[in-house]
């Protein structure tokens, strides 16, 4: 397992999103454990695998703090969410593929779950097309039947699918919180850029040691 992302780029991270945060915002969006939801948005063979052609090195650092995240939801038995992006041959790949000039097959390595990361029996994997994990899938229906108000994103990229992700679930009035250090992006630029644009509109910025604390009390 890959080294966790120091607490004090973490604190750093939050400290460029300060500006962008208000202080209504932090106390109208209290993170309260039961309610939530952990979602780890594609951590798959696509960017994982070394081998492939999109493999993201920045990823690999994070793999500790998302798995922190995925123990400590199981721990409390709350509900963990796993997409992975992944298009079925008789499915078009629309703009997406039009833009990146490729498609990432059902069925593919590329398209499946990194074995660190196996759901267990009860956790839901939802397969997508889109950059959000809200289009073309059940995952609203899924939140309102579990009882979820408020979602905490990891994975991958931050501002691809982890932010189309949290700026759709923000207009679906869920609260949304970003981990800053269990979230990459292909450049540190984009991420942080991203975490600045998310704080300033959809989502509250928060670290992996402040996630696993709140978890902790009863």
């Amino acid at each position: 397992m890959k080294a966790r992302s120091s607490d004090g780029k973490a604190t750093g991270y939050v400290r460029l999103a300060k500006p962008y945060m208000s202080r209504h915002r932090t106390a109208n969006h209290r993170f309260i454990p039961k309610g939530s939801a952990l979602l780890v948005i594609d951590m798959q063979g696509l960017f994982l695998d070394r081998s492939s052609h999109s493999y993201l090195p920045e990823a690999e650092n994070i793999i500790g703090n998302v798995r922190d995240l995925i123990d400590a939801y199981r721990k409390r038995s709350l509900p963990i969410i796993f997409t992975r992006h992944a298009t079925k041959p008789s499915e078009s790949a629309g703009a997406m593929g039009r833009w990146w000039g490729d498609v990432v097959r059902d069925g593919d390595k590329a398209g499946e779950l990194d074995p660190r990361f196996a759901p267990k029996k009860g956790e839901k994997v939802l397969r997508k097309t889109r950059y959000s994990a809200f289009v073309g899938t059940d995952l609203l229906q899924h939140l309102g039947a579990v009882s979820v108000s408020s979602i905490v994103i990891t994975g991958v990229m931050t501002h691809l699918c982890c932010e189309s992700t949290a700026r759709d679930a923000f207009m679906r009035d869920f609260d949304v919180f970003l981990v800053v250090d269990g979230t990459a992006s292909k450049t540190e630029d984009l991420h942080v850029s991203s975490i600045k644009t998310l704080t300033d509109g959809f989502a509250i910025p928060v670290t992996t040691s402040e996630v696993v604390k709140w978890l902790k009390k009863k």
